[in-house]
């Protein structure tokens, strides 16, 4: 008997430490998961209203409703990275609390399958459920739910107008928040059922400073004009601002973030470059701009954003006529609809060249 008791003490002794060692394995693990790196477009998304830059309106309406007034059917439209989703998330958050939150919304966006059988099924049996249950913290929770479709303009038409008898039919219990970078795109019947709220693109300042604040609190060098400059880039996108930052101060390794970083990040075709073909242009003779245009495309920059870029840099050549102008612009819709349609990059970008070569050699 004392053998076996023995026998038992003994082997309770390696258990111990072996429970010791499992414990401390998953507290090692959990203190990982703790330090696990977040993208910074995640991790600075606002957490409250409050935090939301530079939308006085639709701010002011979800104040109202936070305070305890109705929430009507929402529709967000805008240019990208201007803080749509950040919006309703942060408002549905601090309506429902961090408890409810995902019992409360239903969140689709262009990744989820949106035809109408999941209009008619899955949305429609959310919008259905009784909404129950409250804050742990005491504050009042209004008597609904939430169904946010996020770039709801890619939805179908059959689609969209299965959703528009949904909407009135379980106005009761859901709120609707559709949210689109084109508003031409939502038939009519669904805009007439929603409030609408445009999204401008953020001021430079605006994104300036939330850069700059970034920037502190990461640790990332960068200058002033360094952080114009991304701004420039990015063009009122400050999704893409930040992805940005992040990306160059990767790559650069804990030293300064300079332009030329952001620059091939970005996939932006360098100044020079567009200087280069221009003097091709200028000059005259197409197998200089064939060189040039060959020359492009070998190094891997996107014709799209020779596109975009020739723009901005016709419209404010001031020795060009508006004649001028006008004819290179309108080449220049026709080769954007033509990339957009996946037409061959080097015949669309030699198309292009042809018509700014003409215009620069003729006398006017």
């Amino acid at each position: 008997m004392q053998a076996f008791l023995k026998g038992t003490s003994g082997s309770t002794k390696p258990q111990f430490t072996k429970d010791r060692a499992v414990s401390a394995s998953a507290g090692s693990s959990g203190e990982t998961k703790k330090t696990k790196p977040v993208p910074w477009v995640e991790k600075y998304r606002p957490k409250c209203v409050d935090e939301v830059a530079f939308q006085e309106e639709v701010v002011a309406v979800l104040k109202k409703s936070l305070e305890g007034a109705d929430l009507p059917n929402l529709l967000f439209y805008g240019p990208p990275g201007t803080g749509k989703t950040s919006t309703i998330l942060a408002a549905a958050r601090e309506l429902f609390g961090p408890e409810l939150f995902r019992l409360r919304v239903l969140e689709l966006n262009a990744s989820d399958e949106r035809g109408i059988q999941v209009v008619r099924e899955k949305v429609k049996n959310f919008a259905q459920l009784t909404v129950s249950g409250s804050r742990s913290d005491g504050k009042p929770c209004p008597p609904f739910k939430i169904v946010i479709l996020d770039e709801a303009d890619s939805m179908t038409s059959a689609a969209q107008a299965a959703l528009r008898r949904t909407m009135e039919k379980e106005s009761k219990t859901t709120r609707f928040c559709l949210i689109c970078n084109y508003v031409s795109r939502i038939i009519e019947p669904l805009t007439s059922r929603c409030s609408k709220f445009r999204f401008k693109p953020l001021s430079d300042e605006i994104q300036q400073k939330r850069l700059l604040d970034i920037a502190e609190k990461e640790n990332v060098k960068i200058s002033h004009e360094g952080i114009a400059y991304l701004v420039q880039v990015s063009e009122g996108d400050l999704r893409k601002a930040i992805t940005f930052l992040q990306s160059a101060t990767r790559l650069t390794g804990g030293k300064e973030v300079m332009e030329d970083v952001i620059t091939d990040i970005a996939g932006v075709i360098p100044a020079i470059t567009i200087d280069g073909i221009l003097t091709a242009c200028h000059s005259g003779s197409f197998d200089k701009l064939e060189a040039v245009v060959k020359d492009l495309i070998d190094e891997g920059h996107a014709a799209i954003q020779l596109v975009n870029q020739l723009h901005d840099v016709v419209v404010e050549n001031d020795n060009l006529s508006d004649k001028q102008k006008s004819v290179i612009t309108e080449k220049l819709a026709e080769v954007d609809k033509c990339l957009a349609d996946g037409a061959d990059e080097h015949l669309q970008l030699m198309s292009l060249c042809a018509t700014v070569m003409q215009q620069l050699t003729q006398n006017c």
